[in-house]
C-alpha cells in the first residue's frame, strides 16, 4: 500500500488537455485514491490548476472560492458561438479604427460587482441539463445572469485587433463572457483568443510546476519538497493555537471550550485551529445560538 500523500500542487496546466486530465494524470503518478482540482480551466487555456491530494481535496471549495487573476488576449472583431477560439465563427466586423481610450471607458463598467450572462457552452445546468449539451445539439436557452465581483482590469496593450488585458476576479466570472460581452459593447464583437490563469488564491504562476516536472517528483520521490500543506488555501482566515488538552478535544471533533475567548466571533465565521507544534488541526465555525466555535472541517482522523 502506497503512503498516503495529504497536499496541495501548485501545477501550470498546459493548453490542450482539461483540468481532469491533469488530475488523473497526478492521480497515477502519485498512486493516490483521493485527487482533486480547485478550479476548473477551458482545454484551451492555460495556467494554474491547484491539485489537492488526500484531506487537502477538503480545501478545494476555498480554492474555488479564492481570487483568480488572468492574463487574457481578446480578439475584437469576430465572435464565434462559444465566445472562445475553440468555436465556429458567426460574424466578422472591423475592429481597426477603434481607439484605445473608447476600449478603456467600455471597460469600465464590467469591474465591480456586475451581473454576467454565463456562456451556452458551459457546464452549468438548466432543467437537469449540462447547457452545452444543449448549444452542441443546436438549442440556446435564456440563461439567468449571476452577480460576480471583478475586482479589476487592466489594458496592457491594444495591437489591432488583439487586445490584451489582466484581470482579477472572483468566483464564477467567465473570461469568455466578458470578451463577447465587451466585443457587444463596442459594436464589433468579440472572443476570448487566448488564456492564463496567472494566480489562484494563494499560488502564483512563477511558482507553479509543470506537469512533467511533478510526475518526475513523485517517480523520484522529491515530492515532499514541492507539496504544500493543506493550510495553504485558508491563510488569510484568523488562526489560532491550542494546548495539548484543547487539540485533542477538537481531534474529536467537539467544540473549543466556552471559556476560550476568541477575539473573532461573528456569526459564521470561520478560523484555523493548530496545536502547540505547529500542527493543522481543523477549521472552526462560530455557531451563534451556541455561542461557541464549533468544529466544520477535522484534520487530524
Amino acid at each position: 500500500m502506497s503512503e498516503r500523500i495529504d497536499g496541495i500542487l501548485n501545477i501550470d496546466k498546459p493548453s490542450g488537455i482539461t483540468s481532469m486530465d491533469v488530475v488523473r494524470r497526478i492521480k497515477r503518478a502519485s498512486n493516490q485514491k483521493r485527487v482533486g482540482h480547485g478550479g476548473t480551466l477551458d482545454p484551451f487555456a492555460s495556467g494554474i490548476v491547484p491539485i489537492c491530494l488526500g484531506r487537502a481535496t477538503r480545501m478545494m471549495e476555498y480554492l474555488v472560492d479564492g481570487t483568480k487573476e488572468y492574463h487574457a488576449t481578446v480578439r475584437l472583431g469576430v465572435e464565434t458561438d462559444t465566445y472562445d477560439v475553440d468555436g465556429e465563427v458567426i460574424e466578422e466586423r472591423d475592429a481597426s479604427e477603434i481607439e484605445i481610450d473608447t476600449i478603456r471607458q467600455a471597460i469600465k463598467p464590467f469591474v465591480g460587482m456586475i451581473e454576467q450572462v454565463p456562456p451556452m457552452f458551459s457546464a452549468l445546468k438548466k432543467d437537469g441539463e449540462r447547457l452545452y449539451n444543449m448549444a452542441r445539439a443546436g438549442i440556446e436557452v435564456e440563461r439567468e445572469p449571476r452577480s460576480v465581483h471583478v475586482i479589476g482590469i487592466d489594458v496592457v496593450d491594444w495591437s489591432p485587433p488583439d487586445l490584451i488585458i489582466d484581470v482579477t476576479c472572483g468566483r464564477g466570472f467567465y473570461m469568455r463572457s466578458l470578451a463577447h460581452d465587451l466585443g457587444e459593447v463596442l459594436g464589433c464583437g468579440g472572443h476570448l483568443r487566448e488564456l492564463t490563469r496567472t494566480r489562484n488564491s494563494a499560488f502564483h504562476i512563477d511558482q507553479a510546476l509543470s506537469l512533467e516536472e511533478a510526475e518526475t517528483c513523485f517517480a523520484d520521490g522529491t515530492w515532499r519538497d514541492v507539496l504544500h500543506s493543506p493550510d495553504i488555501a485558508v491563510r488569510s482566515m484568523p488562526a489560532i493555537v491550542v494546548d495539548k488538552g484543547v487539540a485533542e478535544r477538537v481531534s474529536n471533533g467537539r467544540p473549543l471550550p466556552g471559556a476560550l475567548k476568541i477575539p473573532f466571533d461573528r456569526p459564521g465565521e470561520e478560523c484555523r485551529v493548530y496545536g502547540g507544534d505547529g500542527e493543522f488541526l481543523a477549521l472552526m465555525t462560530f455557531d451563534r445560538s451556541e455561542g461557541q466555535w464549533q468544529p466544520k472541517k477535522v484534520f487530524t482522523t
